[in-house]
């Protein structure tokens, strides 16, 4: 793909800001529900098992499709999969909301999904065209870094405000104008690409990985209810796992395959999809539990759990901008995912001794805040690795993939632990009874970034060379 720059550089920084609202768009779709689900599930009708679908039915079609979204950037062309994308999230938007019944319910958060897989590796690919070469590279991956913890508090606080003074509904209605104020800038902002080689878009592979993923989550999910060694939670997970065996060697075969699976043979892009992975499912369950625990334990109401966990947000903004780029300059990429994944487990670590009848500023706040700074410190070097440890012609690829283990991280750890949560509590939890069952989460969290950490330091080669964009990632 060959690029036609903007004009000038406020056009460029006009094309970041889009970029960024697209980041912060499809985490904050992540996450705008949590508060909501009880009135969803009073007024359609959901079980307490199904009702985990209004946020696995987004995450597993953004997480199962982020690769097919990369490589069709890749060959039609960033901008126009990123104008796509915008389309199909504003159709799911309007499905969800609309929504009488619960299977209309799931198919719209799934195609909000898959709207979110297009947009994602695009926006990438796009932030790659407009700042890649230049010095302001890594000022403009912080920028987009701390979109992504400013759309997952914004969710959590407008799902609150929204929820309590209006009607669940706009939870996904509020999406949309901010989706047309995109749209109506993109045509000047951002650059075009041409089309690269379109003979051989792998929608087999797409398929397969998908599903398998569906299926996994599923076992999983359900497998607190049904037993973990019942037949159909051992029977899904098989099948979903044979699935996903399916989907590699299908890349293996195929001459243009979604996944060129020599990509994953590159340390640094492998070791920063391994952090990536660790970090969306340490950070993304550690919001889910600190919300219900505000809500269901310390008694806050939507409005003031959302409020509660702002401070968090205006730390990760602090230090993804002004910081984290001037560290990872001086002490490399390595050091800094390796030190944030430590900070974040210690974080969770400190959390896991909320109890009962604790209080903000003592249980939640300072051990949130240095989560916070850990996942900081970790996210942005992580992700600016894994993309520019991929050729030009696969940054759209690499982008799907390191947003794939994100979100897939996020998905799978969140299952995990909501089954660990569940079996700690009990089926009639109190305060107390839940308390244990969210410490026993926040540990396994913990857990997560300490693997993470490791993996990362075992698996990252030390720096030997300067990125084909100027920028040090290793």
């Amino acid at each position: 793909m060959s690029p036609r720059p903007p004009a000038s550089a406020a056009k460029r920084w006009l094309g970041l800001a889009l970029i960024a609202t697209a980041q912060f768009v499809v985490i904050m779709d992540t996450s705008i529900i949590g508060v909501a689900l009880p009135d969803i599930q009073r007024d359609l009708g959901f079980t307490p098992e199904s009702l985990s679908w209004v946020f696995n039915a987004y995450v597993v079609a953004f997480g199962g499709l982020l690769l097919l979204g990369g490589r069709l950037s890749d060959a039609f062309g960033a901008r126009k999969i990123f104008v796509t994308g915008w389309l199909v999230l504003i159709a799911g938007s309007v499905m969800a909301g609309a929504a009488n019944s619960i299977g209309l319910e799931i198919a719209g958060r799934a195609v909000q999904g898959a709207g979110s897989a297009l947009i994602a590796p695009a926006a990438l690919t796009l932030l790659m065209m407009l700042f890649g070469g230049t010095k302001d590279l890594p000022k403009a991956f912080a920028i987009y870094g701390a979109a992504a913890p400013i759309g997952g508090s914004a969710g959590v606080f407008l799902g609150g405000v929204l929820t309590e003074y209006a009607s669940w509904p706009w939870v996904f209605y509020v999406t949309i104008p901010i989706a047309l104020f995109v749209l109506a800038f993109t045509g000047t902002a951002l650059p075009r690409t041409s089309r690269g080689a379109t003979s051989s878009i792998d929608i087999a592979g797409a398929i397969m990985v998908t599903a398998g993923l569906a299926a996994v989550v599923y076992a999983v999910v359900t497998a607190p209810e049904v037993g973990w060694l019942t037949a159909q939670t051992l029977g899904v997970l098989a099948g979903g796992l044979a699935l996903l065996a399916v989907f590699f060697v299908i890349q293996a075969k195929r001459k243009n395959p979604l996944l060129r699976l020599g990509m994953l043979r590159a340390p640094m892009l492998g070791a920063a999809n391994g952090a990536q992975l660790m970090l969306g499912g340490a950070w993304v369950s550690m919001w889910f539990f600190l919300n219900l625990y505000l809500q269901q334990v310390l008694g806050a109401s939507a409005f003031w759990a959302g409020a509660a966990l702002l401070p968090m947000t205006g730390l990760v903004v602090l230090v993804m901008v002004a910081l984290a780029p001037r560290l990872q300059a001086k002490f490399g990429a390595k050091s800094m995912i390796v030190t944030g994944l430590v900070l974040l487990a210690a974080g969770l670590g400190w959390l896991s001794l909320v109890s009962p009848d604790g209080s903000y500023v003592v249980d939640v706040l300072p051990a949130s805040l240095l989560a916070a700074l850990g996942m900081s410190l970790a996210f942005v070097p992580s992700l600016g690795t894994a993309i520019n440890a991929a050729p030009p012609a696969e940054t759209g690829v690499a982008s799907g993939l390191v947003s794939t283990s994100y979100q897939i991280g996020s998905a799978l750890s969140l299952a995990v632990l909501t089954a660990v949560v569940s079996a700690t509590s009990g089926a009639e939890p109190g305060p107390v009874e839940l308390t244990s069952g969210y410490s026993a989460a926040f540990l396994g969290a913990a857990m997560i970034a300490l693997v993470g950490a490791i993996v990362t330091a075992a698996a990252m080669r030390a720096p030997r060379s300067v990125s084909r964009e100027g920028a040090q990632v290793s």
